[in-house]
């Protein structure tokens, strides 16, 4: 199989509309089968983006990431310089660049005739961050390959498993510089005062005041892992329906297929059945004249008898 040849045809279909996705793809495998039945065969499992990612590969296929994903070194130099007028300068400028972006991709969709929504714009949102936050994310949307939207949790590397159409034609999202992921939320987390920090509370119950029971606490990274459990849940719901859904296109290819090759055996029968009824004319015809010809010598033998 040709990994660069089925990384361009997914890009290709990557464009299309995701409404008009799955038929795409079956024009592109019968297409593809007669040359290399390998390739026809991966083509015929590529995955249908999610709406975000089919955004954000159309923002790459205008190659309008660029921006976006180199300035992450220099927000992981500054980072790890500590240099805060400079981290609040290129995060002031990475918050204009993901603003202008989603917009772009907003209008891109829009003029495919497929307006994204607000919710699928947070996702392109978040998925540009996380690959200004990672280098490996960062060829992963460059690629023009994405089909799940991407996002940065805190200092872990971003999930890219099952992110890509054909992962083999991008290894860079695999391996690279190992750079550590940006914290998009480190600002934010900043900002926040520390409980420890704060003065203790005068005691104010008395010996008749029963001590109020705490409040229970957030807990980020338990929000983040639920967050987390809760949209692979959803992947995996539409991974499932994109299987069923790939499967029923199979089905009626199969199905097709089947009922062109009945076609042709009964063109094929039909023809054998008119060769034969031509063959019993013929046989019909030849045994007339043969009976005629018989007749005519008996009457000719009995007019010599005479």
């Amino acid at each position: 199989m040709d990994i660069d040849t089925l990384a361009g045809v997914a890009r290709e279909l990557l464009l299309v509309a995701p409404a008009d996705f799955v038929a795409e793809r079956t024009a592109r495998q019968r297409a593809m089968r007669t040359d290399d039945r390998e390739t026809a065969a991966a083509i015929g499992k590529l995955r249908k983006p999610a709406p975000a990612a089919w955004v954000v590969d159309l923002l790459a296929n205008e190659q309008a990431l660029d921006e976006a994903v180199d300035l992450g070194p220099s927000l992981r130099e500054a980072q790890a310089n500590a240099d805060p007028q400079e981290i609040s300068a290129l995060r002031r400028q990475r918050t204009s660049v993901v603003r202008a972006l989603a917009q772009a991709g907003a209008d891109l969709a829009s003029d495919a005739g497929h307006p994204a929504t607000a919710a699928v714009l947070d996702q392109v949102r978040a998925t540009i961050e996380a690959a200004m936050a990672d280098p490996h994310a960062g060829a992963a949307v460059r690629s023009g390959l994405l089909v799940q939207p991407l996002e940065s949790v805190g200092f872990e590397d971003v999930d890219l498993d099952g992110a890509l159409a054909v992962p083999d034609a991008v290894p860079d999202a695999w391996s690279g510089s190992g750079a550590p992921p940006i914290d998009i939320e480190e600002g934010r987390r900043a900002r926040k005062p520390r409980r420890a920090s704060r003065p203790p509370e005068p005691d104010q119950s008395g010996p008749d005041q029963p001590e109020e029971p705490d409040e229970p606490r957030a807990d980020p990274a338990a929000e983040r892992r639920a967050a987390r459990q809760a949209e692979t849940a959803a992947r995996t719901e539409s991974r499932d329906a994109d299987a069923a859904l790939d499967a029923a296109a199979r089905d009626l290819e199969t199905a097709e297929e089947r009922r062109a090759e009945l076609a042709r055996e009964l063109e094929r029968a039909t023809a054998e059945v008119e060769r034969l009824e031509r063959s019993r004319d013929d046989a019909e015809t030849a045994s007339d004249r043969a009976r005629d010809l018989l007749a005519a010598a008996q009457e000719h033998r009995r007019s010599l008898g005479r």
